[in-house]
């Protein structure tokens, strides 16, 4: 792995982990949710550094110009919006159809969580991870490892650097599997960087970052009063979802495997180093 990239790695952790390790332990306050925000925009300001010293201010121009592509064509909107909730009511009919009964659905009103949606795409932390992990990291990962691998092997280092997170009580991560996270965040990676690579845009990233957020409790998989961060989890819905996660991460993996689907991933972001 390139000296840049392992560098951008443990900086990020570096900063991160202490953080949401802090948060676990500190009572409700306003440092408390400072000290959060800084561990969620770490992969933002190490990327803006590393590009700073090896690009100047034309590369962390350009980094953050792919915030405002915008002009990508409606339905890329509809499938960062859409892609999370059709997973779950998808998963939702196939818990129907197989055990013969509906399984729990959220509480939430579909227009609330849209508005969500949104303002968290604006206001959230999906800026400070998305310049980093999409903006900074993946296209380096193309240009070296190719799409498929690329794509999974930054999903794993995207979901253990939650880790921490699932010992802060007050989150919905607290105490739930980790292993199952694992397993659906790197699938999930999949998805967004082949939405990335097709649009060239951080702002749909952010915005489908902010709908799987919002959105996944459509059909909650959570379990409740669950303790064991390492044990596998026993909800059925669960398992549902991440299957058909798996099930599209493998259907964008062959897309990307076509001839004309293939793209000089460094040339086409302007990455360098």
């Amino acid at each position: 792995m390139p000296g840049s990239l392992m560098s951008f790695f443990l900086l990020t952790f570096a900063v991160t982990w202490p953080c949401f390790t802090a948060v676990a332990v500190m009572p409700p306050s306003p440092l408390r949710l400072l000290v959060l925000y800084v561990g969620i925009f770490a992969p933002a300001m190490t990327a803006l550094a590393l590009t700073a010293r090896a690009e100047g201010k034309a590369g962390v121009v350009a980094l953050l110009g792919r915030l405002f592509v915008w002009n990508v064509g409606v339905r890329w909107y509809v499938f960062a919006i859409g892609f999370m909730a059709t997973i779950k009511l998808t998963g939702a009919l196939l818990h129907r159809v197989v055990l013969g009964a509906w399984p729990h659905f959220g509480d939430e009103a579909w227009y609330v969580m849209l508005l969500a949606t949104l303002a968290s795409t604006l206001m959230g932390g999906q800026t400070g991870e998305e310049i980093g992990w999409r903006g900074y990291a993946l296209p380096r990962l193309l240009s070296r490892f190719g799409f498929a691998r690329a794509s999974l092997l930054l999903g794993v280092i995207w979901a253990v650097w939650h880790l921490p997170l699932f010992y802060v009580s007050v989150g919905d991560t607290y105490g739930q599997s980790f292993p199952l996270f694992v397993l659906q965040v790197t699938a999930l990676s999949v998805v967004m960087a082949w939405l990335y690579v097709r649009t060239g845009s951080l702002l749909l990233t952010m915005l489908m970052h902010a709908a799987v957020n919002n959105t996944k409790d459509i059909v909650p998989s959570a379990v409740r009063g669950a303790t064991n961060v390492f044990a596998l989890s026993t909800s059925v819905v669960a398992w549902i979802t991440v299957s058909l996660l798996w099930i599209s991460a493998a259907y964008f993996i062959m897309r990307m495997r076509k001839p004309e689907q293939t793209v000089d991933y460094a040339t086409a972001r302007g990455v360098s180093g």
